[in-house]
């Protein structure tokens, strides 16, 4: 969009041609915009859908990591990089002092108000529940992400079926949570167990780790599908990410109907 075209578009808004909310989707619609290294970047994809884009970083080059980071750090703010392995992550915290990588869980955030360093909260709006220290990573991950999209995220590490009774002290913060995100590899118990515990919407992780027949996180994916407790929603294997996207959505829409939006 050209200087006089959102000039234009201001004008009719201002005088009443058209409403905010139109003005507001055509903004959104703007081009995307093409970088170098074979990027296309996408920075107006949170005023589209409320989750402004974050960087994937596994079969990137550094090149085309600086690049990202660069040009969508001067356009919006923060910015995250997921799923760094940790000489990438250490360029890029080289390359952009003024962020931070943490190598569990490979995330690399610029400009953010992100915190992934212990200890943790254990209460907020969003509860991260990690079945085992094996499973941080990618809980670590959803952590991130809720923190990054704005939202208050508590996160409880380390409560899984071999030993449910961890859970039991935890049970105030679960029931206050308004959402959870449960992390579990192996035979992907906890979510059920979760499910069937308490009236708060679950979204269950299935994560990569377990032995051989957990057939890298097949096993507890279809597990968690399976699953005989109500209000379970399942994302992909070790997608922490996206079940923190999902429970972000869930948490805006519901607040903008408590407000009676």
């Amino acid at each position: 969009m050209l200087k006089h075209e959102l000039f234009e578009l201001l004008s009719q808004v201002s005088n009443g041609d058209i409403s905010t909310e139109q003005a507001l989707a055509r903004i959104g619609h703007l081009p995307f915009i093409q970088a170098d290294h074979g990027l296309n970047l996408d920075p107006h994809r949170g005023i589209r859908t409320g989750i402004s884009e974050v960087v994937f970083g596994p079969g990137k080059s550094l090149e085309q990591l600086y690049s990202a980071v660069e040009i969508l750090a001067a356009r919006q703010t923060p910015v995250m990089v997921t799923k760094l392995d940790e000489p990438k992550g250490c360029a890029l915290a080289e390359k952009f002092p003024e962020g931070k990588f943490w190598k569990v869980p490979g995330i690399f955030v610029l400009n953010g108000n992100t915190d992934l360093d212990f200890p943790w909260q254990e209460y907020g709006e969003a509860l991260i529940v990690s079945a085992g220290g094996a499973d941080l990573p990618v809980a670590l991950e959803a952590l991130a992400a809720c923190q990054f999209f704005g939202v208050d995220a508590g996160f409880i590490s380390d409560v899984g079926v071999a030993g449910l009774h961890r859970l039991l002290p935890h049970l105030d913060s679960l029931y206050k949570a308004r959402v959870i995100i449960a992390v579990a590899g192996m035979e992907g118990a906890l979510p059920s167990v979760l499910g069937g515990l308490c009236d708060t919407p679950v979204v269950a992780v299935p994560t990569s780790v377990g032995y051989g027949t957990s057939l890298s996180g097949i096993t507890p994916l279809l597990a968690m599908l399976t699953s005989c407790a109500p209000g379970i929603a399942v994302v992909n294997i070790d997608n922490g990410f996206g079940a923190a996207c999902f429970a972000v959505k869930m948490l805006r829409k519901s607040q903008g109907a408590d407000a009676g939006g």
